[in-house]
């Protein structure tokens, strides 16, 4: 099964709408035994720029967790027992760029660029990617890229373990689906029992993540430091954190 992020003006950032969508397919894809093989994919050059800002501030952030669609999108890609791949073309940022965590193989373009921008906009890291981040690029890298949330290229995230391989641009999606196609010809059972057993010692760190993160997340978007660094984006103007302490 494709996925493929599809609102390429908007750098493919992503509505409730769209959470609601992509938690669907993954759930469809869980259940259906066609589907060997998720693989992720953008539209436009890119892969996806992280939340639509003002979209997400719609978002009523007193929905019980079983009902938020962000979590259940994260609850259910997280849980998925299929092998997951994403071929990453230009920004994936924000959760954009976690959501790749949850994947098990990732290729990206040579033009790709990543970022974790959260200390930026005032809030903290989400699905997991705190825990997950420093465990698979070691703890003081993980603080760089987290606390300064800098973009990094395709080639950091290589050389750090975050994507398998970089391609040219235009053949990244073509790699991408070829070697999902060939995962789909293997053993269906033996690929779920290895993924199984590969995420099986995490697994329950990554629940537990999921949640709390969510729960410093959600009261973050209305504190001072937040409004300020969304106010200023809105704006156009380099946000003022000098009288925050």
């Amino acid at each position: 099964m494709t996925i493929r992020l599809n609102r390429a003006d908007k750098k493919n950032a992503l509505t409730q709408g769209m959470y609601t969508a992509m938690e669907q397919a993954v759930t469809e894809a869980a259940g259906n035994p066609e589907v060997r093989v998720v693989l992720f994919v953008g539209s436009g050059g890119s892969f996806c720029a992280g939340n639509d800002l003002q979209d997400f501030l719609k978002l009523d952030h007193n929905t019980p967790r079983e009902q938020n669609p962000v979590l259940r999108f994260m609850h259910a890609l997280a849980g998925l027992a299929k092998p997951v791949v994403a071929a990453v073309q230009g920004p994936a940022i924000g959760i954009g760029a976690t959501m790749l965590f949850h994947c098990d193989l990732v290729y990206a373009g040579q033009n790709a660029r990543f970022q974790f921008p959260f200390v930026n906009i005032g809030i903290c890291a989400e699905f997991a990617s705190t825990y997950l981040l420093p465990r698979i690029v070691g703890h003081v890298k993980a603080s760089e890229l987290l606390l300064f949330g800098e973009p990094f290229t395709a080639a950091v995230a290589e050389a750090s373990g975050i994507v398998n391989s970089v391609h040219a641009d235009d053949e990244v999606e073509a790699h991408a689906l070829a070697r999902a196609l060939k995962l789909a010809s293997q053993p269906p059972n033996a690929l779920r029992v290895n993924k199984m057993l590969l995420k099986r010692w995490r697994q329950a760190e990554v629940s537990e993540a999921i949640p709390l993160e969510a729960d410093h997340f959600i009261p973050m978007l209305r504190q001072p430091e937040a409004i300020e660094a969304m106010t200023a984006f809105i704006a156009k103007r380099k946000p003022d954190f000098s009288k925050f302490n």
